[in-house]
């Protein structure tokens, strides 16, 4: 009678010991979840250090709507104050030009130096396009005296049989924009230039 007073009294332990460890994996899954969760979504705490100012892209509604609350009277050298709302992974991308807004920012000074192998010399002007918001154009205001040093070095290694082709030309062009995105990463920490154009170029 003791033997069978003593089994309905071991069942309850073991269903305990079973309910422990059910709460306890299904503890450890949830925890796993929110962790692999926080790993591949990022937390929110890392969205957050997300740097305010960043350049960021200029959608063509944007700009717009923007020209569109403007008085019309407003003068300016270069193009109106933007604000870009669509951020970008990298300053290197390649917006396309039918969803972004360029804008152009011209240097007013133009660029005269003597070219490589005493060839002569060459001078240009040129502007600045960019996908990016008026942050980029600040940045280049800002850094424009190492801006105009990486420009003269640029042109200054360059040869006067190369520069009379157009794909000497546009071989200054890809030149300048990585020279100038160099000087504005090391600066700024972020380029944004997207195109050198050139409204004036001689070679003599």
């Amino acid at each position: 009678m003791a033997d069978s007073e003593d089994e309905p009294k071991a069942k309850p332990k073991k269903k305990g010991k079973k309910l422990i460890l059910i709460g306890g994996g299904a503890l450890l899954l949830a925890g796993g979840g929110a962790g692999a969760g926080m790993y591949f979504g990022g937390s929110t705490t890392e969205k957050s250090h997300e740097d305010p100012n960043r350049p960021k892209l200029v959608l063509r509604a944007e700009t717009h709507e923007a020209a569109a609350e403007g008085d019309g009277h407003e003068v300016s050298k270069g193009p109106a104050r933007r604000v870009g709302t669509v951020a970008a992974a990298s300053d290197t991308i390649k917006p396309d030009p039918k969803k972004y807004e360029v804008a152009y920012y011209p240097i007013e000074q133009a660029f005269t130096a003597n070219l490589a192998d005493g060839g002569g010399f060459a001078q240009i002007s040129i502007s600045l396009s960019t996908y990016f918001d008026s942050r980029v154009g600040d940045n280049i205001e800002r850094q424009m005296v190492p801006i105009r040093s990486a420009i003269l070095m640029v042109l200054s290694d360059q040869q006067a049989e190369v520069l009379a082709t157009p794909e000497g030309k546009q071989m200054l062009q890809r030149l300048l924009t990585k020279s100038i995105n160099g000087v504005l990463r090391e600066k700024e920490g972020f380029g944004g230039v997207d195109n050198v154009y050139f409204s004036n170029l001689v070679v003599q």
